[in-house]
């Protein structure tokens, strides 16, 4: 009878309540520790609380008020898109808040994910139509704006709206309390908990509706509906007694993690094994619900996670004694009405039944194992902050890539944000490791430049000799074409400036970087603007005119030992500067860290080896 309930449900119907019940307990499990410190601080220091304290309650209402609807919007948005999604969730959760006057959870799981959904629409629209350069300033004024006119919409129209269904929902209850009917609420909330909507139904529905009362009475019956652990303990105190094999050594184990350390989930698979056992956990629901109204039992904050002790420390002064008899009352009538179904099956039910139901529960939670991809489909290039330097590398390696005529989709994030199925990631060298950590799966590239690297044109190189699989590990793919060897030129007696910057552009018009005109271009910004910068240091550079003779970043190094006049002050290194687009711009912060050390500046100004000078140069 059970398994044909389960066969002839709608799977569709099954598979979104499960998908839906996943994302809204995936916005609150991570946040756990929040409401247990809220808690902690409500049971301790309200009027009604174990330590009464006037000034240190005074953190009840903000947490409960701004910080903890706040962090489920930043999560709901996180899980959407990424940091940047979890930033627009915050900021639009932040319209519903001032937009009401009750703890807007139902609100921040509403504007969280649109936040996320918006900024990540806006972003797939303009992907690969931002001019390199371009990346952060539209990034963050993109997410400024579109995050103004979210927590716009939201106080004006969602928060009231959102209040209003609040209000009619509390209303609607207060009805069903006045009328003796509480118990029946068991109905839906024992089998939506084994849905996994425990806790969209704790910290979205009966959290709100219990602080409004416990702010007015000092505790609340409506944080003991869900959190109740009774039900659950009589599920596995009955597997315990009656059941054979591995079922009932597991069941000890359970019990433990359950009842003591307050994870509802383990119970789950042991009544997905027999779903008859719904009525077990609705009836002793119920009675416990019961039992707490005759008793006046109450809280006076979520106990989260459900844990006996949880339940212990958010009893009111002089009120554990009806909380305890509640759990009591249901764990036994539980047990009592799940033990004639277990003891039936006992000898039916065999081990592997245990194991489908635990991976249907898993695949219900939405763990799922990972897995090592053979063929390429996703490359993230990653940074500390996921804007500027990335944004600009995974534009340029999109080109690249599409230009090829290859179907892989090429991201920029975070390091704390690359996604799990990540097939490639890359980032500068000195950021692999914490990239390895985050996802360990994925296939790493350690390059020196995000922008002027050659490791793009070598990857996808190899991914069109190799279409069906990944980089292999001994590709030298960071080698750096911007500065060749042997554009590096050491020992030079000394000339005037001029000659000095025609020499260097000619080592770039060698090289292909450059057309010959752009010499010219080189002189007369010289003319225009010294471009000595300091430190024995110039960097000739043509006009912004003189974009259109460049093929190709690259760079040039003459040194001079005895130094260039360039009026007071002479330079010992020229460093001919020809970059595509904004490149420069990125070049020259590079040069200004290796020139940031004085006394390895003077050995650059003198040395005669070549490699010293290439590899201060490229390791940056």
């Amino acid at each position: 009878m059970a398994n044909t309930v389960i066969k002839n449900s709608n799977p569709i119907v099954q598979q979104r309540i499960q998908k839906f019940g996943r994302f809204l307990s995936g916005m609150v499990m991570p946040n756990i520790g929040a409401f247990i410190a809220w808690g902690l601080i409500t049971a301790l220091f309200i009027p009604t609380g174990w330590l009464p304290n006037e000034n240190l309650s005074a953190l009840v209402g903000p947490m409960i008020i701004n910080l903890l609807p706040l962090l489920i919007g930043y999560t709901g948005g996180k899980m959407v898109a990424g940091t940047r999604g979890g930033v627009i969730g915050a900021i639009a959760t932040m319209g519903v808040i001032v937009g009401a006057d009750i703890p807007m959870f139902i609100g921040a799981m509403i504007m969280g994910p649109i936040g996320g959904y918006v900024i990540k629409k806006f972003d797939e629209l303009v992907e690969e139509k931002i001019p390199t350069g371009f990346e952060m300033l539209i990034n963050n004024f993109s997410a400024g704006i579109l995050g103004m006119v979210l927590a716009l919409v939201a106080y004006l129209g969602i928060g009231p709206v959102v209040a209003g269904l609040s209000n009619a929902l509390g209303a609607g209850v207060e009805a069903i309390v006045s009328a003796g009917l509480l118990p029946v609420s068991s109905i839906f909330i024992e089998p939506a908990k084994i849905l996994f909507l425990n806790n969209a139904i704790n910290h979205g529905v009966l959290s709100p509706l219990g602080i409004e009362q416990a702010a007015e009475v000092g505790k609340s019956i409506f944080f003991l509906l869900e959190t109740n652990p009774g039900p659950g303990l009589g599920i596995l105190l009955a597997y315990w007694v009656f059941s054979k094999g591995m079922i009932k050594q597991s069941a000890p184990g359970a019990i433990i993690i359950h009842f003591l350390g307050g994870i509802h989930e383990i119970y789950f698979p042991y009544v997905l094994m027999q779903p008859i056992l719904l009525l077990a956990v609705i009836a002793g629901g119920a009675s416990g619900v019961l039992t707490f109204s005759i008793l006046g039992a109450g809280l006076v904050a979520t106990p989260s996670p459900g844990s006996i002790f949880a339940l212990i420390a958010m009893a009111p002064k002089g009120g554990l004694l009806p909380v305890l008899a509640g759990v009591v009352i249901s764990t036994v009538v539980t047990f009592f009405v799940a033990a004639p179904f277990i003891k039936k099956t006992a000898n039916k039910v065999e081990e592997d039944q245990f194991e489908e139901a635990k991976k249907k529960m898993i695949d219900l939670k939405g763990k799922k194992s990972s897995v090592v991809k053979t063929t390429v489909s996703k490359i993230i290039v990653a940074c500390d902050a996921g804007m500027g330097s990335s944004a600009m590398g995974a534009s340029k390696l999109r080109s690249k890539i599409k230009n090829a005529g290859l179907t892989i989709q090429v991201k920029n994030t975070a390091i704390e944000d690359i996604p799990s199925d990540a097939d490639i990631v890359i980032t500068h060298e000195k950021l692999t490791q914490r990239a390895e950590e985050v996802a360990p799966n994925a296939w790493h590239i350690s390059i020196d430049d995000f922008v002027s690297t050659s490791a793009y044109d070598m990857l996808v190189k190899q991914l069109l000799s190799h279409p069906s699989s990944s980089v292999t590990h001994e590709e030298e793919i960071n080698e750096n074409t911007i500065l060749k060897r042997e554009n590096i030129k050491v020992g030079l007696a000394s000339v005037p400036k001029e000659e000095a910057i025609k020499m260097v552009g000619q080592l770039l018009v060698n090289s292909g970087y450059v057309e010959k005109e752009y010499i010219d271009a080189m002189l007369k910004r010289e003319e225009e603007l010294t471009t000595y910068i300091g430190s024995g240091t110039a960097i000739p550079h043509g006009i912004s005119d003189a974009k259109k003779n460049i093929h190709k970043t690259g760079i040039a190094i003459m040194q001079f030992p005895d130094g260039i006049e360039f009026g007071d002050e002479k330079g010992y290194l020229i460093i001919g500067i020809a970059g595509v687009g904004n490149e420069h711009l990125l070049i020259l912060s590079n040069l200004a860290e290796v020139l940031d050390d004085q006394e390895r500046l003077k050995e650059l100004w003198t040395t005669k080896d070549i490699d010293f000078l290439y590899k201060q140069f490229t390791k940056q």
